[in-house]
């Protein structure tokens, strides 16, 4: 089987609402899905979300990465061949997580399809049965985000995420407080800084507030570059810290080990590339008896059915929050959400149906590669 062709969309998915993180708000979710073709007749999807602020990619420009590139390098390749499709492309350009991940994950859906497997049974088979989701809160007033937490768990969440980390830390603590508040002492709860209180002792500060309110973990608090700044603040604090933007590859993971920075890894596909190299960084977590969870960078069913096969086949990969599917009011794939789990469906690679004239709607961009 040899890939032949490669067509790249430039998609915006519409949100529900705008999504509201520390360091920039989304009217709409830019994205790159690659679609690739073999001689034998399968095709194979992929996707590209990239955010500027932690990969410093933008959609556009993995649009152009991909064109003129990485699918160069891929025109002729064996989707089984993962390991020299990956060196092609670290030797084409360097950096670029996202736009390799569209790669990556195109060529695991076309091997779960030659295959007739699930692209979890390529990768481990399952280590979990079911996967649940939080309810994810983009940052607003206090009040707001406590009305919203109540409404999710009535909904039938079993778990929230917090974002936080946008203004004064205070105005943070207390958003944090009211949801705690609302929803009672022990629904799990989540707190996203997203690199927000920037600083290891603004953040310590903030953390020592909250030491009272049972908090799953804190991720990501100050800036992502600062690795022995996070193992400052985890010293200081007796919440568990998540590294998030601090974490791409193996290098950070190596530095994050070494100077015992986090208690816990968030892995994203489009942080380190994709499938292969997340498994990779998964199984090197377990060996230092890390826990792990798969992040979502508000993916579609493509990218984020990619995450799931991931969660699905690591035993130390104890949570995902892989929620960008619910979060648009227009789709291209059939990933089943039935709250609070989602279901993977078992059938041959990513296992979703892309809906090609939706996907077509969406395109602002196309280009063909062959």
């Amino acid at each position: 089987m040899k890939i032949t062709k490669a067509t790249i969309h430039a998609v915006r998915f519409p949100l529900r609402e705008p999504f509201i993180v520390s360091y920039a708000a989304y009217p709409d979710m830019p994205a790159v899905i690659l679609r690739l073709e073999t001689d034998s007749g399968l095709v194979g999807y992929g996707e590209a979300v990239t955010d500027e602020h932690v990969t410093g990619e933008y959609f556009l420009s993995a649009y152009e990465i991909l064109k003129h590139l990485l699918i160069p390098e891929v025109i002729g390749e064996n989707p089984f061949d993962i390991e020299r499709i990956h060196r092609k492309m670290d030797a084409a350009v360097s950096g670029n997580p996202a736009a390799k991940a569209a790669v990556d994950i195109a060529c695991y859906d076309l091997m779960g399809k030659a295959a007739g497997q699930p692209v979890y049974n390529l990768i481990g088979g399952r280590a979990h049965d079911r996967i649940e989701y939080p309810r994810v809160l983009s940052i607003e007033a206090p009040e707001v985000m406590a009305e919203k937490a109540v409404r999710a768990v009535e909904d039938g969440y079993s778990s929230l995420k917090l974002k936080v980390g946008k203004g004064d830390p205070k105005e943070d603590v207390a958003r944090i407080k009211a949801v705690r508040k609302a929803v009672g002492p022990n629904v799990p709860i989540r707190v996203d800084v997203n690199q927000g209180w920037k600083t290891p002792g603004t953040a310590a500060a903030a953390i020592r507030e909250l030491e009272g309110e049972n908090l799953k973990w804190i991720e990501q608090p100050i800036r992502m570059g600062d690795i022995r700044g996070l193992s400052d603040v985890r010293r200081k604090v007796t919440v568990p810290v998540m590294a998030d933007e601090s974490l791409h590859g193996m290098e950070e993971f190596l530095e994050i080990v070494r100077l015992e920075a986090a208690d816990v890894l968030n892995i994203k596909l489009m942080k380190c590339g994709g499938i292969y190299p997340a498994i990779h960084i998964a199984k090197a977590a377990e060996a230092a008896g890390m826990p792990c969870q798969v992040g979502s960078m508000v993916e579609s069913s493509v990218g984020s059915a990619a995450g799931y096969h991931v969660v699905t086949s690591r035993a130390n990969i104890e949570s995902a929050e892989l929620t960008g599917p619910l979060l648009f009011s227009e789709e291209i794939g059939d990933l089943n959400y039935e709250l609070p789990q989602v279901l993977l469906s078992g059938r041959p690679g990513l296992g979703i149906i892309v809906d090609e004239a939706q996907l077509e709607k969406l395109t602002v961009k196309k280009e063909t590669v062959q």
